[in-house]
């Protein structure tokens, strides 16, 4: 009987979680083979859950495979959380906290609270970048699950739109019994940005629970969860496990996909991590070659007790590597040799996976993976290869990989530890700024960080209108620059060329204080998107108008100068979409609740470096001096061009005329840049605008345009001067047109 109290007394007190990380859910969706397996997978993991009757199930991103996952995959998502969160068992600990802080959603509960609901396994997760947030409203696949009140989705951070960013982390504070635990939670966020954060002072900032009575802060067990790189083979692009508190207990680390359960400690910083990988491969390598484990964690008071459990339905995947270099029976010349050896190291993969099976009638077909080094010797067809095995390997058209081991990295490959080697993903990639950095290029119409951010978000995200995006975001600032304290319908050309001068040495200065300032572009993308479904016409879009305006230009001034200079001004406009706006970085706030709170705000004790940029000033400077000048020459050209066009255009059309009315006079229209003395000329230089103070202020040209075939039905003098559309950047040439 005192056993039996005292265990039921340990379950009163005792918090048992199930975590896992990297569900990858809808991964290879389209494979007849292997799209039923992140489902599998994931729905082992929730009746592992239900038998060990756990409090929740904590997961470290990555649920979904595809940030816009399909409705198929929707679908057995949500099947498989009904099937196993929704019953009418108790829910045995409290969420003390203040939610509105914890979940950002219109409801700001937790979901085993809503009336409306039976939840009996609550799920709480991050995303991860993946499945990260994106679009108008910042939106994740994740929150279709949360507004469903299925899942518990926290960790959702607002960076601001611009520098570094502040955010400050608030935990979940969970009660159960004696036990007190504060779960923290950091959805995934650019790796370079967060790691200038966590090295930037008071950028990221820890909310610790404020002590009360019977609780101190040093009795609450604190948990955190988070989805990055942890691989230090790039320091910048990677979360330092040093960056983080000391005050941490425990730490489940996500994205890495090998699975490392057993929790290590890190040296001076007094927490253990936990990295559990990811319950499906997705990169056939030596690291998912590994068993898959999910863990059980057992919490009491201060302490914790992890017991790792083996997923069962993960289909069998074995991993081999081959330098036929080393193999002294093989010919370099003799390719029968290399198949026969191959062919034999896939069979007795195959057969150390038959071996491992439990169930042999409902064992799957394996994953083999045997990468070879191919030095000194020739390839074969990985297909052709691969035909022999179909119905034998899940993968029989990439079962083998050639590669060249490379001389640096064998010199270096010992220095390197085994665990860095693994890489989430597969493929190598780049990012704008490296390959910028590498070809010693000099970006001189677009921020490189803003063509970075675009690239991610047209491959990651499958944003069609990423790049489109970056281009308004610069152009907009460049012209609310522009047009704040002035009026802009009164600029001069010159004026408006010292303006875009000044605000491009703005942008070069800012630049300078902040060298890798990000933006996000998805917002503006949904907004064009919206435009061009509800047919509406973009003013400032590159694509027609302005190649319609060059057009025309060309063809009133029979030649190449005025469309050259159209084009030089509209790229020295583009360069100036570099001033964008700064130092508006902020953070969640305290919000409501924070009574019970206290902040505290931990910088990192390894010093703070602030990366240096180029100074770009001079150049700057230099360009804007080269813009005035080219005004000048090309106002000169173009007008010597343009008069002796107009004078035999006034012959021309004299003659015909004489023809058709019997009775005609000429006379010259006034020259220069628009700045003629009669009534109809100053209407038009009122009226109208050098293409380069339109591109700038989004005005359309449609208007003048529309104008021309108006004159004709009006009473007027014989000859008028009128406008004949936008011909180049600083001046527009007239046309006599004889009534």
């Amino acid at each position: 009987m005192i056993a039996e109290a005292r265990s039921r007394e340990d379950v009163s007190h005792t918090l048992r979680v199930l975590v896992a990380t990297d569900c990858h859910l809808g991964y290879l969706e389209k494979d007849e083979i292997r799209r039923h397996d992140s489902f599998e997978s994931f729905e082992e993991i929730c009746s592992i859950a239900e038998k060990k009757q756990v409090d929740f199930i904590l997961l470290g991103g990555d649920l979904f495979h595809e940030n816009k996952p399909s409705r198929s995959t929707l679908v057995r998502a949500v099947e498989i959380l009904r099937q196993y969160c929704l019953n009418d068992h108790p829910v045995q600990f409290q969420v003390v906290s203040d939610q509105t802080l914890n979940f950002a959603n219109r409801f700001g509960h937790v979901n085993y609270e809503d009336p409306h609901y039976n939840v009996g396994l609550p799920v709480f997760t991050i995303h991860g970048n993946h499945d990260d947030p994106a679009g108008v409203d910042n939106l994740s696949a994740v929150d279709i699950l949360s507004a469903c009140n299925l899942v518990n989705y926290f960790g959702k951070m607002d960076l601001g739109g611009s520098g570094v960013g502040q955010i400050s982390v608030y935990p979940i504070l969970v009660r159960k019994g004696s036990t007190s635990v504060a779960l923290y939670g950091l959805g995934n966020i650019r790796d370079e940005r967060l790691n200038r954060m966590f090295q930037t002072p008071h950028a990221v900032q820890w909310i610790r629970p404020e002590e009360q009575e019977g609780c101190q802060v040093s009795d609450w067990f604190n948990i955190l969860v988070l989805h990055q790189n942890r691989i230090k083979t790039n320091p910048k692009n990677a979360i330092n496990e040093h960056f983080l508190p000391q005050f941490l207990d425990f730490v489940v680390w996500g994205h890495e996909h090998e699975c490392l359960i057993d929790p290590q400690e890190v040296p001076g910083m007094g927490f253990h991590i936990t990295q559990p990988g990811s319950s499906v491969a997705t990169s056939l390598i030596d690291g998912e070659a590994k068993p898959k484990h999910v863990l059980l964690l057992e919490i009491k008071g201060n302490q914790y007790r992890p017991t790792k459990i083996p997923l069962q339905s993960v289909r069998p995947f074995e991993y081999a590597e081959v330098a036929l270099k080393d193999l002294p029976d093989i010919d370099q010349s003799d390719q029968n040799s290399i198949l026969e050896h191959l062919d034999e190291v896939v069979r007795n993969l195959i057969e150390k996976c038959n071996k491992k099976a439990v169930n042999k009638a409902e064992a799957k077909l394996p994953l083999v993976r045997v990468k070879v080094d191919y030095s000194g010797f020739m390839t074969i067809n990985p297909q052709r290869f691969g035909q022999k095995y179909v119905g034998k390997v899940a993968n029989p058209q990439d079962i083998l990989i050639f590669s060249k081991a490379s001389r640096v990295k064998n010199r270096t490959e010992g220095k390197i530890d085994d665990s860095e080697k693994f890489r989430p993903e597969e493929l190598n990639q780049q990012n704008i700024e490296a390959l910028v950095a590498e070809s010693n290029l000099k970006m001189e119409i677009l921020p490189v960080n803003d063509l970075d951010i675009a690239l991610h978000n047209f491959v990651s995200k499958d944003d069609k209108l990423a790049f489109h995006a970056c281009l308004q975001h610069n152009l907009d600032e460049t012209r609310s620059k522009i047009a704040e304290g002035s009026d802009s319908a009164k600029f001069e050309e010159e004026d408006l060329i010292v303006k875009v001068g000044e605000c491009l040495e703005e942008r070069v200065k800012q630049r300078a204080t902040h060298p890798k300032e990000s933006f996000t572009f998805s917002v503006q993308s949904e907004e064009f998107r919206g435009k061009r479904m509800a047919g509406t016409r973009n003013a400032a879009s590159f694509s027609d108008d302005e190649d319609a305006t060059q057009l025309s230009g060309a063809k009133a001034s029979r030649g190449r100068k005025a469309t050259a200079t159209a084009l030089g001004s509209s790229y020295d406009a583009s360069e100036t979409g570099k001033a964008s706006t700064r130092g508006r970085g902020r953070g969640r706030g305290r919000g409501k609740g924070a009574t019970t709170m206290k902040q505290t705000t931990l910088d990192s004790s390894l010093g703070f470096r602030r990366s240096q940029s180029r100074s770009s000033s001079v150049a700057a400077s230099g360009s804007v001096r080269s813009i005035a000048d080219d005004d000048e020459n090309v106002d000169s050209a173009s007008s010597d061009e343009a008069e002796e066009y107009e004078v035999r255009e006034v012959l021309e059309s004299s003659g015909d005329d004489e023809r058709l009315q019997g009775k005609s006079r000429k006379r010259a229209a006034p020259r220069g840049r628009g700045r003629g003395s009669t009534q109809a000329s100053k209407r038009g230089k009122q009226s109208g605008s050098s293409s380069l103070q339109k591109m700038l202020m989004g005005k359309d040209d449609e208007d003048d345009d529309d104008d021309v075939p108006k004159l004709f039905n009006k009473s007027q003098p014989k000859f008028e001067t009128v406008e004949d559309g936008p011909l180049h950047s600083f001046g527009r040439t007239k046309k006599v047109v004889d009534t």
